[in-house]
């Protein structure tokens, strides 16, 4: 059996595990994963989403076998082996196309389901619930479990012509819309269990009327909303005692887990009650590269302080001068006067600023205090300083990219720790 496939009747037999999902596409964060895979011998998902990589190239500028070749380099290079890396396409449905008509957007959302599971991709999302053009916004469970399941035939298609293993589903949503609120939050409500019940029973009978008996018993997980959230600078912790109802879904549906989404910044405790309340698959993103933003500002600071020549902290200005210049990826989701614009653009917890790293202006701002602090020996003070919980690091030749991953690997120690509880 699969790992993924195991979650739901280890849960049945009152074992628990979860899954860590990372939805990031930064490199070094690729490359923490990797390594938290390859030291742990777990099973990691490492998850692409529809506007991120797409059949035709999505932001990053990749195709699904590029997003692929890209994170098995990198598991190459760190001997990690590849069955211990999953890949999963997130979101997968209209929704780059949703201002097309639905016949059109349809048609391009097959094409990237096609190249998603061709390229080796085995965890599909499929997520059908927005509406097109001259559509609501949100469609109802019919219409989206019948979008679903012609999705679902495609993928079915591809991985038979491609002959490769079939792939697992996940259906629904979640709300508010992924990657975290522009909004101060107070609380999130989480799915209301007869939701849950009911978009599981439209499904199944979808599927079913398809003749794609086979295919759902694949469907392992629905997403849901457990109550978590995080806005632009709080965060929703879990409480476990509002989704108990929820929870008691799965104890009639033997087949499915629930998939969490936006779970950054919840922290040990929450992530572990997550776990034992069904919401196995963790997916996280902005928090590990709002780590890696923390750490490298935290480094443009040490150099400044350390070495004469280096400036007042270039990358920060840098980065300032680049989303300026391109306020596209930031502006609609960071409201209020410049001032508390100018602290989001660094600062917020949604953390766009992951948008502006692969800009050459970015790079080269990085690559600048890389190459100026690699094997300086940085004083145990700077440290104390700037990054107090790096102070190994001190009193040595410093391996800047060690650091990063050191600290992003912190962040995904919590959801290692989560879904394999000692005992």
């Amino acid at each position: 059996m699969n790992a993924l496939s195991e979650l739901a009747p280890l849960r049945q037999q009152g074992h628990i595990r979860g899954i860590t999902s990372v939805c990031s596409a930064h490199p070094t964060v690729i490359r923490a994963a990797v390594r938290l895979a390859r030291d742990s011998r777990a099973l990691i998902l490492i998850e692409a989403t529809c506007n991120q990589v797409n059949h035709q190239g999505g932001y990053t500028g990749m195709t699904p076998a590029d997003f692929l070749a890209s994170v098995m380099s990198i598991a190459a290079q760190e001997h990690c082996p590849a069955d211990l890396i999953m890949l999963g396409g997130d979101h997968l449905g209209p929704n780059v196309w949703r201002t097309l008509p639905s016949e059109e957007a349809l048609c391009e959302a097959e094409q990237m389901i096609a190249a998603y599971v061709k390229a080796g991709f085995r965890k599909i999302h499929l997520d059908a619930s927005m509406g097109c053009q001259g559509e609501p916004q949100a469609l109802d469970d019919a219409t989206t479990a019948a979008r679903a399941v012609r999705l679902a035939a495609v993928a079915e298609r591809a991985a038979e012509q491609a002959n490769l293993p079939a792939p697992f589903y996940i259906i629904g949503t979640e709300v508010p819309p992924p990657g975290g609120a522009d909004h101060v939050l107070s609380s999130v409500a989480p799915t209301p269990p007869e939701a849950a019940q009911h978009t599981i029973d439209v499904h199944r009978r979808a599927f079913l009327e398809a003749g794609l008996t086979d295919a759902f018993a694949r469907v392992i997980g629905l997403v849901v909303q457990p109550g978590v959230e995080f806005g632009n600078q709080n965060v929703v912790r879990y409480d476990r005692r509002l989704s108990r109802e929820l929870s008691a879904v799965l104890k009639n549906e033997p087949q499915w887990v629930f998939e969490a989404h936006s779970t950054d910044y919840q922290g040990p405790a929450p992530l572990a009650e997550l776990v034992e309340d069904g919401f196995v698959i963790l997916k996280v993103g902005p928090e590990l590269t709002f780590a890696l933003r923390e750490t490298l500002y935290a480094l443009d600071l040490i150099a400044s302080d350390l070495l004469p020549d280096y400036g007042p902290r270039p990358l920060m200005h840098a980065m300032e001068k680049l989303m300026r210049a391109q306020p596209e990826d930031w502006q609609r989701h960071y409201p209020g006067d410049p001032a508390a614009q100018r602290l989001m653009r660094h600062y917020s917890l949604s953390d766009r600023i992951r948008y502006y790293w692969p800009e050459p202006e970015a790079n080269h701002a990085a690559q600048n205090l890389l190459e100026a602090l690699s094997g300086q020996t940085i004083p145990q003070a700077l440290f104390w300083q700037h990054l107090p919980d790096c102070t190994g690091f001190a009193g040595q030749p410093l391996d800047v990219e060690e650091l990063l991953i050191w600290r992003i690997s912190a962040r995904l120690q919590d959801y290692h720790r989560a879904g394999h509880p000692v005992g």
